[in-house]
């Protein structure tokens, strides 16, 4: 009998994570629950219950815990299958949820069918700390952007404006417009401006270092104008093996960049992207879509095709939808490109036929 069928004869788990304690429930082969406990969420916890037991399959959500209690079981034979939260209505918006309930619903929903959960997968140590040095970076840029809207919504009670600058020149450009009323209020989150734009540079250095000693794939990304090496390596660590994705147009709607469809009888709604996946990699893809329909963009396929899109007529809106097209476009290139290797072309233009004088 292989290992998969041992697991798939012996009991089922539902294990609720919370931050102190976890809810465990236990389904015998037949569907009956014949334990319910409640464990700490620590290594030890979990080590202390699963002592001495077969392989089982155990269920979980994809939370903060997830990834270490994955690798922690998988490593002693369990199967695990960590559940897309976003896409379990029945456990979320259930009328009598409780612990108890959650961890005996992920067990019947694992023993049914472990593909109701909607299963995800975790990236590797080495993958996630390269992500944790992401979203630090991008903790710091919002920090700053929020200090300087403080700033700018501040002065103008006194009737006094700040210039109009980068985030990173905003501390040295802003000091000397600072009404004198507020200096003492106001210099020291100048300070603290300045401070976080110094750490966001040593963070670009250290993205920019990684980026080309250890993915090296990100430069054929980066041959897309607009596209850098934060956005290059934020692609790779999060989109982690190419091959996973049979067409490069799902890439879209992994990243939530695709319309949401609720289409029922003779309805068919147009909806809002989805916003599924990674919020910092799909910010970061908008915001080279921006750069591409800018002023300082390019001309080439997206630009135009964008264009194309925010021509159609409807102000603002129409602009957005443009960006969020492009966006999406990007994602699908990105992947074709991390595939192939090719060299990017900015525009495919039909080849001119050679005349005999040429």
């Amino acid at each position: 009998m292989s290992e998969h069928s041992v697991i798939e004869a012996a009991l089922t788990v539902g294990l609720d994570v919370g931050d102190r304690f976890s809810q465990l429930c236990v389904l015998d082969p037949g569907g009956e629950v014949v334990e319910e406990v409640r464990v700490r969420t620590t290594p030890e916890g979990l080590e202390r219950w699963t002592a001495g037991r077969a392989p089982f399959r155990i269920a979980l959500e994809v939370g903060t815990h997830s990834a270490w209690i994955e690798r922690l079981l998988a490593g002693k034979g369990h199967e695990v299958v960590v559940a897309n939260a976003r896409r379990l209505r029945s456990i979320c918006d259930n009328p009598d949820k409780s612990d108890r309930v959650d961890a005996e619903q992920l067990a019947r929903l694992a023993r049914a069918d472990p593909r109701l959960l909607h299963p995800v997968s975790h990236k590797d140590k080495e993958t996630q700390a390269t992500r944790s040095l992401l979203r630090s970076r991008d903790v710091l840029v919002r920090s700053r952007t929020k200090l300087i809207n403080h700033l700018r919504s501040t002065v103008k009670v006194f009737g006094a404006r700040l210039p109009s600058c980068s985030s990173q020149a905003a501390a040295k450009k802003a000091r000397e417009h600072v009404p004198a009323e507020l200096r003492d209020g106001l210099l020291p989150i100048l300070d603290v401006v300045s401070e976080l734009s110094a750490k966001i540079q040593a963070f670009d250095r250290r993205i920019e270092q990684l980026a080309a000693q250890q993915y090296p794939q990100t430069q054929v990304l980066q041959q897309v104008p607009g596209v850098g090496a934060l956005t290059a390596l934020a692609y790779v660590v999060t989109i982690g093996d190419p091959s996973r994705f049979t067409s490069s147009r799902t890439v879209g709607s992994y990243l939530g960049l695709r319309p949401a469809r609720y289409q029922s009888g003779g309805s068919d709604p147009q909806l809002r992207i989805t916003k599924a996946g990674d919020r910092l990699l799909r910010r970061l893809l908008v915001t080279s879509a921006h750069y591409i329909l800018g002023p300082f963009g390019q001309d080439c396929d997206l630009r135009r095709y964008g264009e194309r899109i925010a021509a159609r007529g409807g102000g603002k809106i129409a602009k957005k939808k443009a960006v969020v097209a492009v966006a999406r476009k990007l994602a699908v290139l990105l992947h074709r490109l991390w595939q192939t290797g090719e060299v990017y072309q900015p525009l495919h233009l039909p080849v001119r036929p050679t005349t005999p004088n040429e």
